[in-house]
């Protein structure tokens, strides 16, 4: 009790010596009397008094519409006031819906209202194309038939409520509107003895407003044939390709794989050197740099082995890029690891090229070694065939240390031929080259080996690069954009990389990233660190995000087109084609399913049929395991959900690999989706 005492007795005057005091009002200065004090006191009966006098002296109350402010925010109070939950839609058809009406703005501005705009979607099934053809005949049918009738003050508004009735489809209530006007009331009904009209404003009835009239009519038929070309040029993404790519050389995305210490990134290195896209000053720091540690043969890998770990280890453990060009096309080189144990980071580099190239080295023993069973020459040819690449171009690399011998080169292809073959490339598509990366020889030019030229009157490397033929681009198919990397950009948002597989992304364009489902703004595009305003299918890009949350992003995500949006499902039926398995693989066997740059960890729920191999007639249904070299009709169970596209719509988000134990046992393809 004393130490409470003590608080009470306290003098605080000593301690505060300044006026302004927390918690010390201003009027707690000066006392109210109680007859003061009683004009603040809220009085009921008198506050009901008050409000019976004003409405005896105002009987007749009208709102006046014309005098209602502009709102500051059009589009954000639009967006605000939309009720959708009449429409009965789930959040999948509102993403639709809102899309529509951005990209129906973009085009047609706020000369439409709402109502006819979410009418027309809803009618033309979430089809934007459609949506907008039907609005601009609609509006140009209006505009036919101009009168120009003498402005009449409109009676008196009168609003009445509407009763919207429940039902199981939605109905979308709008009025008539006329060119470069906008009068909708939602919920009401506007009645003023005039069928089809809508009340004017203050500024539409002005004399100014009047005597332009003629001219806005005018205006609106050049803005009607404005709106037909952006149109025609945006839903033909195959136009923009040709304006955008078209005096271009035509991009190559060529993946570098092979064995372990095969001389993968020696030989590109060398091959960057040659065609001058390394400087000298920056090619003798590297070997002076690789002398110091006793690697001066590593001087031309470290051109795209840039890490220092990579470098000090003197293997490459991600993928590394670079690009030069040749006669007709804009080579983009993604230097794979051919180590074990980044078998991954090799998926992902193949999952994004359109041919490749193998290295083999054609020293005696490290090519069997790399070619017998165990070994990362045959996987990565079974992973890049199984990824979809069907061009290969095998450099048989280190041939000099053989003195170029004819015999020797032979025999390398020999039992490349067969294996490839087995493997399912054909042998017009698979081209052999002799070569030397630490030499240079039959890199970019003829060869001058005496040796050689015995024997050998082929091309060179690079000429073998130049004629591989470029895959079509899907440009006119919805966007799909595998993410295979994200980071902090320099501005605001952050960056995403990867390879479109489908469609165009424009900046500025909004985007779904799934399996979340969140709406995102594209602020801006980068190709080969050159920014762009534009990026088509088959490019390596990064996009920079707004509107959506970095942590809520993760690699193996697909940016998706909103209203087409890719599927997104944690089951699928696949076809697999099952390799070497130690263990026979029987129902509810565990693997990691490896989808472009997407890691997950899945089952096998369900064995369907047994296939053979050539013909695809079915063996056996139901079969009870799959041994090595089969071919089988599987149900793979995700752990999570995850986006999906069945092979025959998107071949490349329509593959997947299956590895267990570091080992890759089986690919296939996905044949159907279900959907939970």
């Amino acid at each position: 009790m004393a130490r409470h005492r003590n608080v009470r007795n306290r003098s605080y005057s000593d301690d505060y010596d300044f006026d302004d005091v927390y918690g010390h009002s201003v009027e707690e200065d000066s006392c109210l009397s109680p007859s003061d004090a009683a004009q603040w006191m809220y009085d009921r009966s008198r506050n009901q008094q008050a409000i019976a006098n004003f409405l005896d002296n105002h009987d007749d109350i009208q709102e006046e519409s014309e005098d209602l402010p502009e709102p500051s925010h059009p589009t954000l109070e639009r967006r605000e006031s939309m009720d959708l939950r009449g429409l009965n839609l789930n959040e999948d058809d509102e993403a639709k819906l809102m899309s529509c009406l951005d990209e129906l703005r973009n085009v047609l501005g706020d000369t439409i209202s709402d109502n006819i705009l979410v009418q027309s979607v809803l009618k033309h099934k979430f089809n934007y194309n459609k949506a907008l053809d039907e609005i601009l005949n609609s509006k140009s049918n209006q505009e036919e038939k101009p009168k120009l009738e003498p402005v009449i003050q409109p009676p008196p508004l009168v609003i009445e409520p509407i009763k919207v009735p429940v039902a199981t489809t939605p109905k979308v209530i709008a009025t008539k509107v006329e060119p470069n006007k906008a009068a909708v009331i939602k919920g009401f009904k506007i009645d003023d003895g005039k069928p089809n009209s809508c009340p004017q404003s203050p500024r539409d009835q002005s004399p100014a407003t009047r005597d332009r009239t003629p001219s806005r009519l005018d205006q609106a038929d050049d803005n009607k044939v404005m709106l037909k070309i952006i149109k025609e040029n945006k839903s033909d993404p195959n136009v923009q390709f040709q304006n955008e790519r078209g005096s271009e050389k035509e991009h190559l995305y060529i993946v570098v794989i092979g064995h372990v210490d095969a001389g993968k990134s020696t030989l590109m290195g060398r091959l960057l050197c040659e065609l001058g896209e390394v400087s000298q000053r920056t090619l003798h720091k590297y070997e002076q740099e690789s002398k110091k540690i006793g690697k001066q043969s590593f001087m031309y890998a470290w051109v795209l082995d840039e890490t220092g770990e990579e470098r000090v280890r003197g293997i490459t453990m991600d993928v590394g890029r670079a690009q030069f060009e040749t006669k007709t096309k804009k080579v983009i080189i993604l230097d794979a690891p051919g180590h074990a144990d980044f078998i991954p980071n090799m998926i992902t580099g193949a999952g994004q090229a359109d041919v490749a190239l193998l290295v083999v080295d054609a020293t005696r023993g490290e090519f069997e070694s790399g070619f017998e069973l165990g070994g990362q020459t045959r996987e990565h040819a079974l992973l890049v065939r199984s990824l979809g690449v069907n061009q290969l171009a095998v450099a048989v690399n280190k041939l000099d240390t053989t003195n170029w011998s004819q015999e020797r080169f032979d025999e390398i292809t020999k039992k490349l031929k067969t294996f490839l073959k087995q493997a399912g490339f054909k042998d017009s598509d698979v081209t052999f080259v002799p070569c030397s990366g630490l030499t240079g020889e039959n890199l970019v030019k003829d060869s001058t080996e005496p040796e050689l030229l015995k024997w050998y009157k082929g091309p060179c490397l690079l000429d073998v690069i130049d004629k591989f033929n470029v895959p079509q681009r899907p440009v006119s198919k919805p966007l799909r954009m595998s993410i295979n990397d994200i980071f902090k950009g320099t501005g605001s948002g952050f960056c995403v990389a990867g390879r479109i597989e489908n469609g165009v992304i424009n900046k500025g364009d909004k985007v779904l990233v799934c399996p979340t489902k969140e709406m995102a703004e594209v602020r801006g595009l980068s190709i080969n660190d050159l920014a762009s305003n534009v990026a088509f299918a088959g490019d390596q890009v990064s996009v920079t995000l707004s509107a959506v949350e970095m942590q809520n992003v993760s690699v193996g995500y697909v940016l998706s087109d909103p209203i087409q949006q890719v599927p997104v499902s944690s089951r699928f039926e696949a076809r697999l084609v099952v390799f070497n398995v130690k263990v026979p693989i029987t129902k509810g066997f565990p693997v990691l399913i490896h989808h472009q740059s997407l890691v997950e960890s899945a089952s096998i729920v369900k064995l369907k049929a047994l296939l053979n191999k050539s013909t695809g007639e079915v063996l056996k249904k139901k079969p009870r395991c799959l041994g090595n070299n089969s071919v089988a009709v599987v149900d793979i169970e995700v752990c999570r959900p995850i986006c999906i596209e069945r092979y025959k719509d998107v071949k490349e988000l329509g593959r997947v690999m299956l590895r267990v134990a570091g080992v890759t046992i089986a690919a296939g393809l996905v044949t159907d989706i279900f959907t939970s």
